[in-house]
C-alpha cells in the first residue's frame, strides 16, 4: 500500500514562518547596530575622518553576488544591502550627498536613493563642479557625477595631493533594467589603504585631440573627454583597467598625433559584475 504524501503546510503556517524570518532580521539589523556603536567608541580613540571604505565594501558586495539565488532579483538584494551599510556609514560619521543634477535629475535622485537610501541628506548641485566643490570643504561628504559625461572637466581639481579622489562607480551591478542605470562616480576622501584599485582613473591633459585620436584610445579605456580650444586639445578622464596601463594609453596617443601634457591620477574603483539578459552573473 502506498503511503499518503504529506499535506503540504497551511497559509497560516507559512506566514508563521516569514514572521520569524522577520522578526530574525530585525533582531540581526539591532545587533548590528549594537557593534556599531561599540566600533565608533573604538573609533574615537584609534581613527578619524570620513568612514567610507570602498575596498571592504567591494569584498562584502562580491560576496553578495556570488551568494544570492532564488526569486529575488539581485538589484533589489543590492539596495537593501547599500542602505543598510550607508545608513550605518552615516550613524558612525555623518555625511550627505551631493548629486551634480545636470546630467538628469530624476535618474540622479534615484541612483542616490538606491545606494543611500533616505537617512543619509541628499544635496542637489547644477553642476559636478559645484558637487565636487562641496565635498572638497567638508570633512566627510561625498560626490556623485555621471561617469559617462561632463561638460566640464571637473575631475582636474581631484589633481592636487589631499583633494577628494574617485572612490567608487555605481551601479555594482549593472544590467540592461537596472533601476538606478545611471553609471555615476562617487567622490570622497578616504584612507589610502581603504582604496580598492582594479581600476585607476586618471586626469590626462593632452594637445592634438580629435576624433581619430579618440578612435584610437575607445578599444583601451572608457573616457570622457572635454575639449580645450585653448591648446587645441582636451582635458581627459581615463579608466584603465589590469588589462592595460596608463603608459599603453599614453603610447597611444602620442601614436595617434596627440602630445601628453600632463597625467594624474584621480582615483580608483572596483571592477564592476555584468548581469547579461540570460540572469548568469558575471
Amino acid at each position: 500500500m502506498s503511503q499518503i504524501p504529506p499535506a503540504p503546510p497551511s497559509l497560516q503556517e507559512l506566514r508563521k514562518e516569514i514572521d520569524a524570518i522577520d522578526d530574525g532580521m530585525h533582531r540581526l539589523l539591532m545587533q548590528r547596530g549594537d557593534i556599531i556603536d561599540r566600533l565608533i567608541q573604538v573609533k574615537q580613540t584609534q581613527e578619524v575622518g570620513s568612514a567610507f571604505r570602498p575596498a571592504r565594501e567591494a569584498a562584502m558586495m562580491r560576496d553578495l553576488v556570488q551568494r544570492h539565488r532564488g526569486i529575488l532579483p539581485l538589484d533589489t538584494v543590492e539596495s537593501i544591502w547599500r542602505v543598510i551599510i550607508s545608513t550605518f556609514t552615516y550613524v558612525q560619521a555623518p555625511f550627505s550627498v551631493h548629486a551634480d543634477i545636470s546630467v538628469s535629475e530624476p535618474a540622479m535622485r534615484d541612483s542616490a536613493r538606491f545606494h543611500f537610501g533616505f537617512t543619509v541628506p541628499y544635496v542637489a548641485h547644477f553642476s559636478a563642479q559645484a558637487a565636487v566643490e562641496a565635498v572638497a570643504k567638508s570633512k566627510g561628504d561625498l560626490a556623485l557625477v555621471s561617469a559617462t559625461s561632463s561638460r566640464t572637466p571637473w575631475w582636474l581639481s581631484l589633481e592636487e595631493k589631499g583633494a577628494p579622489k574617485i572612490i567608487a562607480r555605481m551601479p555594482f551591478v549593472e544590467r540592461a533594467d537596472h533601476p538606478a542605470a545611471l553609471p555615476v562616480f562617487a567622490i570622497s576622501r578616504v584612507p589610502d589603504s581603504a582604496l580598492v584599485t582594479e581600476v585607476e582613473t586618471f586626469s590626462v591633459r593632452v594637445s592634438g585631440w580629435n576624433a581619430e585620436v579618440a578612435r584610437a584610445l575607445s578599444p583601451l579605456a572608457e573616457i570622457v573627454a572635454v575639449p580645450d580650444t585653448a591648446f587645441d586639445g582636451a582635458a581627459l578622464l581615463v579608466s584603465v583597467t589590469s588589462a592595460t596601463s596608463i603608459d599603453k594609453i599614453r603610447a597611444a596617443l602620442i601614436e595617434a598625433g596627440a602630445s601628453v601634457r600632463s597625467t594624474a591620477l584621480v582615483g580608483s574603483h572596483a571592477t564592476r559584475y555584468t548581469v547579461p539578459p540570460t540572469g548568469a552573473k558575471s
